[in-house]
């Protein structure tokens, strides 16, 4: 059957697809990552109850005392809620100390690691593969004295059925009746393309046809997210994957990739709830402190944003730049990019949100202004836009109800910086002084005092805090502060330009006083 056909008689069975995730324990070997116990348990309470992945795998066994506290937290909670069976530790062939680890921890399923070409077992473990079939078995036995559901993962499998693939058959003729639930195949070195994944797939699905295979793919050739969806197409059951692509060297198949692909390409179904996509991606770069590309697909911060002018005015005209991707489906929502590429269409989309409307004419001003700024590199926000308008078109606007009058920041070694604060809010004027643990820190400590305590009203959460500076880094350069805030549910995001890092910042923060000074009128 020919890749065409075969994809449109996937589309008339639509198959059930397992997503099992790996970041806690797979995602965690990404250099510099390392996620403490209560870390691991909030990403695996939002993996099972709000992205409905059908499992987790949470730890390699006997790693840590930490390790094993995590695993107990998270076992706790699944039994809680009726998920321990989706809930799986990494064991090893090592006579029955993995299972008992892991049954001291909660957990009733193991993934074990079997090696699964001649190379590993000969080099790795000085063994033969009928001793390691021994030992296998003795693990398997008494996994299921203690009532464990096992799942076998083959090591190192596709340079197996490359290098020694009568190896592979021995160890799968040997198992293939046992008590193995699944047989989980590793790219493990993500040296495969697509080709090969369907070659060697359906070998093992044609002599093992009763067996139920997962894929787990590597990214070193960037081909995850490819070889893993060849996997379905040759009648894999199971998936693994890890958010935002975690996983050590290149990483793993990221969740949020491999799901749309399934279910917009091949019209497979899975359990995962997208529109927590982003929520969980937003979590786990938290906690593992590697950031998400802004152009990552499906989550990250670009790719619901249009940029050129020309797609703006295809969107305006029956939708001509959309897809399948339509940001809505993500809890997402799309945005139009001011700068040096805004067209007129790009301004209007904008100004559309925000509730302003502008002439032909007032339009084409607005639109030249912002070109000349996105020539400057500097970054133009939907949020700038009211003050870019009033600037261009000068017509009579009322002056900013949120002056800052004056600003002191002190610092000193040794002692909190302070600063003292004169805000005119209306027609009245606030002073207020306070230290913080940065000269920024103690101003908005300030302004916190005159907006809780002397205005009594809330104040806006820092959400994220961004600072940079032009490339070629000269300590006169610009510096750029873009700060994300959380306003009511709502995010606004604000920009301070300034030779000066305080300055900028006090700039966004000004921006966003007279942004949500509205909501108080």
């Amino acid at each position: 059957m020919g890749t065409a056909q075969q994809i449109n008689t996937y589309r008339g069975i639509q198959p059930f697809i397992e997503i099992m995730d790996s970041t806690l324990r797979d995602g965690e070997q990404t250099n510099g990552v390392s996620f403490v116990p209560h870390e691991k348990l909030m990403i695996a309470r939002m993996l099972l109850r709000d992205v409905n992945v059908d499992r987790v795998e949470v730890a390699s066994a006997r790693v840590s005392d930490g390790e094993k506290e995590a695993v107990k937290m998270i076992t706790r909670y699944a039994r809680r809620i009726g998920m321990i069976d989706k809930v799986e530790v990494l064991g090893f062939v090592d006579g029955g100390r993995s299972i008992d680890w892991i049954e001291e921890c909660g957990g009733k399923v193991i993934n074990l690691l079997a090696k699964g070409s001649e190379n590993h077992c000969t080099h790795q473990l000085n063994k033969s593969c009928a001793e390691h079939i021994s030992d296998i078995k003795a693990s398997l036995a008494y996994a299921q004295e203690k009532g464990f559901t096992v799942n076998l993962y083959l090591e190192d499998w596709s340079n197996g059925m490359q290098d020694s693939p009568e190896y592979v058959y021995q160890i799968m003729d040997a198992l293939q009746d046992s008590c193995i639930r699944r047989f989980m195949l590793p790219d493990t070195l993500g040296v495969l393309n697509p080709l090969q994944v369907i070659e060697l797939f359906r070998k093992m699905r044609k002599r093992y046809p009763q067996c139920h295979f997962d894929f787990h793919a590597h990214n070193d050739y960037d081909l995850a997210v490819s070889n893993s969806l060849a996997a379905v197409l040759s009648g894999a059951k199971g998936l693994h994957v890890t958010v935002n692509g975690l996983g050590e060297r290149c990483g793993n198949a990221p969740l949020s990739s491999v799901q749309v692909i399934l279910k917009d390409q091949f019209h497979a179904k899975t359990s995962i709830v997208e529109d927590k996509l982003k929520d969980i991606s937003h979590l786990v770069e938290g906690y593992s402190g590697i950031a998400v590309a802004p152009n990552m697909p499906i989550v990250g911060s670009n790719v619901f944003t249009q940029v050129a002018g020309v797609h703006a005015d295809g969107d305006n005209k029956n939708n001509l730049y959309y897809n399948d991707l339509v940001p809505e489906r993500f809890g997402r929502k799309r945005e139009y990019a001011l700068g040096k590429n805004s067209g007129k269409a790009n301004i209007l989309k904008n100004l559309e949100e925000l509730g302003l409307e502008l002439t032909p004419n007032q339009a084409r001003k607005v639109t030249q202004r912002i070109i000349e700024l996105g020539d400057k590199k500097e970054l133009v926000t939907q949020e700038d836009l009211p003050y870019i308008v009033s600037d261009v078109l000068k017509h009579d606007v009322p002056d900013e109800r949120v002056q800052l009058l004056s600003y002191i920041v002190t610092t000193s070694y040794g002692l909190k910086p302070m600063a003292s604060v004169k805000l005119q809010v209306g027609e009245e004027v606030y002073e207020e002084q306070a230290t913080g643990d940065g000269q920024y820190d103690a101003f908005m400590r300030s302004v916190r005092h005159i907006y809780r305590d002397k205005l009594g009203r809330k104040f806006p959460w820092l959400d994220n805090y961004a600072v940079s500076i032009p490339p070629g880094g000269r300590t006169d350069a610009l510096v750029q502060t873009i700060i994300v805030w959380n306003w009511n549910d709502k995010m606004i995001r604000t920009r301070g330009l300034d030779a000066d890092q305080t300055e900028a910042a006090i700039k966004a923060t000004m921006k966003m006083l007279n942004i949500i000074e509205d909501d108080f009128k």
